[in-house]
């Protein structure tokens, strides 16, 4: 059955297009290779990370969406937009495997007047000398004359309801004016604003900015965290503050770590290094060994040697309020806190079993208790279900790295 559009990739930037073309009124199909999410997704259950919720799946099935694994849909839709994964990879670079394949399997089946969309995160250049060649090869096509053929930088917070899908501004670069006046025509729909880059390379540029603007800013306040701690400052004061400021500064906070999809790139090719990006991203990757550092120090500080210690780790997700574990830190704080012979348990809401090493992590039944019977313990991440100065009067010892505890409750980052 023929439809409006095809989401190429049910992942974390796939899945909120189709739910925002969905309730837009567009005839939606959802492809991808793996059977297991468009089974799950086929049966109304939503995927493991929460990023969606049982109603929110029921709503879109009952809105006309369908998830398959038939490569033959792609052939029948006007629009096809990739958001596929492009994890890094083993040289540091993005993998662009899933990608080109993804742009294999339009191809065959590619026909004329069809607009072709990505969304992935690329290295500048890719929808034109990457994915531009394989569609044209795959299909006896030519874009920009026989098919449209632009580049959209995905711009999903997950759990963020005030800037949702609809009320974020929508970035596209086209191959040509006519490709980029179509891309903008679709995004038009599900969208309050369209901003047109002057081509693809701007528009793949757009998110290589974005993404390295969050980790640079990270590394920035997560410097200044290492060296308050040192001065006997309270960064959390800091910040409130310079966050009054209504020009020129924007606040940041530190952390463990940097968890998330969006990875930082310091290298584009065979261009120069973004230095400071590469600087950045080591900083970033040392949060997890500072803070098992901090975890040996207090626990010294109280008589207690790390071996043998019992430390409970609450929040183990990336961000608060959801499932999604991408990138967080918890597993490489746990590992280095187990190799100095902790014994590790954890609490998560959104996070029923967990396997550090592929082993099992023992969960905290009782919060209260656990906290209560742990020598330390330490917040990862700040879930609104955490009663913290609760949590503070029951903690043995309790190390906060979001800085969410009442000042002077909790040792701080």
């Amino acid at each position: 059955m023929p439809a409006d559009l095809a989401v190429i990739g049910l992942g974390h930037l796939g899945l909120p297009l189709a739910q925002a073309a969905t309730a837009a009124g567009v005839d939606t199909i959802g492809y991808d290779t793996d059977p297991r999410p468009v089974a799950e997704l086929a049966a109304g259950r939503p995927p493991v990370d929460g990023s969606l919720t049982p109603s929110e799946i029921r709503r879109m099935l009952s809105g006309g969406f369908r998830p398959t694994t038939d490569p033959a849909e792609l052939g029948r839709v006007r629009t096809a937009v990739i958001c596929a994964p492009t994890p890094v990879g083993p040289t540091h670079g993005l993998d662009l495997s899933a990608v080109a394949d993804a742009a294999r399997a339009l191809a065959a089946r590619l026909r004329p007047h069809t607009t072709v969309l990505l969304e992935s995160p690329v290295p500048p250049g890719t929808t034109e000398d990457v994915l531009r060649p394989l569609l044209e090869e795959g299909s006896g096509l030519r874009a920009g004359r026989d098919f449209h053929l632009a580049y959209s930088p995905g711009r999903i917070d997950p759990g963020n309801r005030t800037h949702g899908f609809a009320h974020t501004p929508k970035v596209i670069g086209g191959l040509t004016p006519a490709c980029t006046e179509s891309a903008a025509a679709f995004y038009g729909r599900l969208t309050d604003k369209v901003v047109r880059a002057r081509g693809t390379r701007e528009a793949e540029t757009v998110k290589l900015l974005e993404t390295n603007f969050r980790h640079v800013n990270i590394a920035l306040v997560n410097e200044m965290a290492v060296l308050c701690h040192e001065l006997g400052v309270d960064l959390w004061d800091v910040v409130r503050c310079a966050e009054t400021k209504p020009f020129g500064f924007q606040a940041f906070r530190p952390g463990p770590g940097v968890g998330g999809h969006g990875v930082p790139v310091d290298t584009v090719g065979h261009h120069r290094p973004l230095r400071l990006v590469e600087l950045a991203s080591r900083i970033n990757e040392r949060m997890p060994q500072y803070v098992t550092q901090r975890c040996a120090t207090l626990l010294n500080e109280h008589g207690k040697s790390v071996r043998g210690a019992r430390v409970l780790l609450l929040g183990v997700t990336y961000k608060p309020d959801l499932a999604d574990r991408e990138g967080s830190p918890a597993p490489e704080i746990a590992q280095r806190l187990m190799d100095m012979g902790a014994v590790i348990s954890y609490h998560d809401p959104y996070v029923p079993v967990w396997r550090v090493r592929d082993l099992p992590v023992p969960r905290a039944d009782s919060l209260y208790e656990a906290a209560a019977g742990a020598d330390l313990t330490i917040l990862l991440q700040h879930h609104r279900t955490y009663d913290l100065q609760g949590l503070a009067v029951k903690a043995q010892l309790l190390l906060d790295t979001r800085g969410a505890t009442p000042a002077g409750a909790a040792h701080r980052l």
